[in-house]
């Protein structure tokens, strides 16, 4: 039941929310039992997108999923894809050319999306979906609720783990902790269980893969190694079969369905229905009738219909590459980390596309042994993010350590760019976080006064081919020859994965450090600017709310006195009483049908109670005349 306070009365409210690319999920933890909360339509998953309507009104979820069709190039869905990322990145210009939606560059490099003339950030836009998964908690709490631990691919990288975080913030959230998806999925899979087992976490969803292998054993969750790519996921399924289609059209009517918004979002959504429905049956009807109206231009005059049948068999051969990526990458990680196979004793899946019979089989192949199919893919990592954000709020309550102790790892190499344009590992991947490293770097050049320090995040080299995360200067060192000035450089990474990085003059003690914050990160006036946003547009869906509920009840009052004046009319008709009456209860729904045209809920509230006297009048009198019959 919704609206009721289900925790202890002193406990506090906490949940875990799983930000997906295509669905996300709110959980909490009740008497010690993980439990996924359902939005209004009674779904445990809610669908990540966002859309601005021609009034300007901003629908999250199932309602803008509804929509997107009609309204295909201002509704967003798989944000989460392009969050942190700078304009410049491949993946970037390689959305541009799949989604309907108008991407642009914001004024720090980043990304923006463009809805109905007013570019937003990816982390305004994963905001709001946010924003409904703190609504459907407290809907069910009955009250506020702040604190949240949200979930991240593993492999994101520091601008992408800020951006997060910052959605976080713009949502109204305290975001105590920010934990990788697999390293959730194996905390809701082992907890309270008596599990001693090294754990392989296979988790394919609609826009990232991760693989992390995790020993579990007496409530310590150790991740060993992970690995990943962000922009790989079901959303590239999706999009294969959306190919097969627009060209089997293109070669018979020669026409590219692509150009036209609102028939790519058609096949988007057959393409997404047929995936799901080859998961169960060999194959799938995909029928789109009047998919191409008729033009003029293209010299076509009746209307075109599409209408295919997709099997389980094309379908994998469509995307076999796709599958082999997968498999690529866990191989790559397990020989880095020096992992052999057959030390893993369980893999577990997790992510909508591992409903996939073929990755099924892929990964059963590849490891040797059946996956786990006990957890629901879709809400799993929303448990463990509960489970993480209870023992994290329970433990601090109570002045001790969480009774499950996480150990995380950081999936890139980080490190400073030294003379030559080289990069020099500081903490290399895979290492344990909480973590922190120092190295000595000397001067390069006689004289030297200040040594600029440029703070990268990747895997090769040559510094240039990495993630810029920040740079900073330290000045003030005295003018000496070169090599005779040390220079300590130390590097801190949080629980969350964020980096601090510190310099230090030895000889001086002079010391300069930053927590290194993304080139394309919000500022803080967009920040505040976005915040005060929010808040105008949470004020608007409270009054539209409000004004559907007063509007649903005047209208069940409306047609009550409709069904309810043709039984007494002749009855009180003639009397001054019964014509006054008359007269006043339709002089009343005229006021509601005017009240409803200029949508103002105050005049509706005022005819609301006039309306329920109405009825009970009309429901007196007709009780009457049936006690005479």
């Amino acid at each position: 039941m919704r609206g009721v306070n289900h925790k202890e009365p002193m406990a506090e409210r906490v949940i875990g929310i799983d930000l997906g690319t295509t669905n996300s999920c709110v959980a909490t933890v009740e008497g010690g039992v993980p439990k996924v909360i359902a939005n209004k339509g009674g779904y445990k998953t809610t669908p990540s997108m966002v859309a601005i309507t021609d009034s300007g009104r901003r629908l999250v979820g199932h309602i803008a999923k509804r929509q997107a069709i009609t309204n295909a190039s201002n509704t967003v869905y798989a944000a989460k894809r392009l969050i942190g990322r700078k304009w410049s990145h491949p993946t970037v210009q390689q959305a541009r050319q799949v989604l309907p939606y108008k991407l642009v560059e914001g004024d720090t490099g980043d990304v923006r999306i463009e809805l109905r003339g007013t570019a937003s950030s990816i982390s305004e836009i994963s905001a709001v979906v946010l924003s409904e998964m703190k609504k459907i908690a407290e809907e069910y709490f009955g009250g506020p609720v702040e604190k949240a631990v949200i979930t991240i691919p593993a492999y994101f990288n520091d601008g992408q783990r800020q951006a997060t975080k910052d959605a976080g913030k713009i949502a109204g959230l305290d975001v105590i902790r920010i934990i990788n998806e697999p390293t959730a999925a194996a905390l809701a899979y082992g907890y309270k269980k008596n599990i001693k087992k090294r754990v392989a976490v296979f988790d394919l969803g609609g826009g990232t893969f991760d693989i992390s292998v995790l020993d579990i054993q007496d409530g310590v969750f150790e991740v060993l190694a992970t690995a990943g790519d962000t922009y790989f996921g079901g959303e590239d399924f999706d999009q294969r079969i959306v190919e097969w289609l627009v060209f089997g059209f293109a070669k018979e009517h020669r026409l590219d369905l692509r150009t036209d918004a609102m028939a790519l979002q058609r096949l988007r959504d057959a393409a997404e229905q047929a995936k799901m429905q080859l998961s169960v049956t060999p194959s799938a009807e995909i029928n789109l009738p009047f998919i191409m109206s008729p033009s003029p231009a293209s010299g076509k005059t009746d209307a075109l219909h599409l209408q295919r049948t997709l099997t389980r068999e094309k379908l994998e051969d469509m995307t076999a590459d796709l599958v082999e990526r997968s498999i690529e990458i866990c191989d790559r990680m397990l020989k880095e980390a020096r992992i052999q196979k057959e030390e893993i004793e369980e893999v577990v899946l997790v992510g909508g596309q591992t409903r996939m019979p073929k990755v099924q089989q892929v990964v059963k192949e590849y490891f040797g042994i059946d996956p786990v199919k006990s957890v629901h893919p879709d809400e799993v990592v929303a448990l463990g993010a509960a489970v993480q954000a209870a023992a994290l709020v329970g433990a601090q309550e109570e002045g001790k350590q969480p009774d499950l102790l996480l150990l995380d790892v950081t999936p890139h190499q980080l490190g400073i760019m030294i003379a030559g344009g080289y990069f020099n590992t500081l903490i290399p991947a895979n290492s344990t976080v909480p973590t922190s490293s120092m190295h000595t770097f000397t001067t390069v050049r006689d004289a030297q006064t200040a040594v600029k320090i440029v703070v990268l995040q990747g895997d090769s080299e040559v510094a240039n081919q990495n993630e810029l995360l920040g740079e900073f200067l330290l000045t003030g060192l005295p003018s000496r020859p070169r090599g005779e000035i040390e220079v300590d450089v130390k590097f801190d990474i949080s629980p969350d994965g964020i980096v601090s990085v510190s310099a230090r003059d030895k000889s001086t003690g002079v010391q300069q450090s930053i927590q290194v914050t993304a080139t394309n990160r919000l500022s803080e006036d967009e920040m505040k600017r976005i915040l005060s946003t929010n808040e105008e547009f949470a004020v608007a869906e409270k009054n539209t709310e409000m004004f559907t509920k007063v509007k649903n009840d005047v209208e069940r009052h409306m047609r009550d006195v409709d069904k309810l004046m043709p039984l007494v009319k002749d009855f009180i008709t003639g009397s001054d009483f019964g014509d006054d009456a008359l007269k006043k209860v339709e002089a009343v729904k005229e006021r509601a049908k005017k009240a409803i045209q200029r949508q103002d809920v105050e005049a509706l509230k005022d005819v609301q109670e006039l309306l329920d006297r109405a009825v009970s009048m009309l429901k007196g009198v007709a009780e009457r005349i049936a006690s005479k019959k």
